[in-house]
């Protein structure tokens, strides 16, 4: 059975890196389930946070191809015990003036955000782990969902330790 993984991999800020650091997934055949890249506390830095299943050993055989590319400067792999994981969700739902009070129950209960009320709709925010948000969703199905976008998983490790104390710079 395939496990699921979240990598933090960083990189030298340049054009065409993404496109590299993917194409390794491509070509290793994993499904990048999900996908963060945001510039780090120094422009010279991004940072590429991956969600993706697969076998332990192909995916050990991932990260060390990861690492013979040149912008690769380290790889981390963040799990529940050793990092911090969010992930943002907006969601537009039709504002039906018969199912608002359970959705403004259900939005109080995951401690959603009303961002956005409109007489046609009501755009909630949540900031969760990856399986509460599937969970906030799945119960807004029972009412009319307009829209729905969220990010990729954001993903830190607890405590001193950072993705730059062991790079390949």
């Amino acid at each position: 059975m395939d496990k699921r993984y979240t990598v933090a991999v960083l990189v030298r800020n340049q054009f065409g890196v993404l496109n590299r650091v993917t194409s390794m997934f491509r070509r290793r055949q994993f499904n990048i389930d999900n996908l963060t890249v945001s510039e780090t506390e120094s422009p010279d830095y991004s940072r590429i946070t991956v969600q993706f299943a697969g076998e332990r050993v192909t995916k050990q055989q991932l990260v060390d191809q990861l690492y013979k590319l040149p912008d690769v400067c380290s790889i981390r792999e963040l799990d529940n015990e050793n990092a911090v994981s969010f992930e943002l969700l907006l969601i537009k739902l039709k504002n039906d003036p018969a199912s608002r009070g359970d959705i403004r129950a259900a939005a109080d209960a995951f401690e959603a955000k009303t961002v956005d009320y409109t007489r046609d709709s009501i755009v909630l925010r949540v900031t969760a782990d990856s399986r509460r948000i599937d969970d906030f969703i799945d119960l807004m199905r029972d009412y009319e969902i307009l829209e729905i976008c969220r990010t990729g998983v954001v993903s830190l490790e607890r405590g001193a330790d950072t993705i730059r104390k062991v790079t390949n710079l």
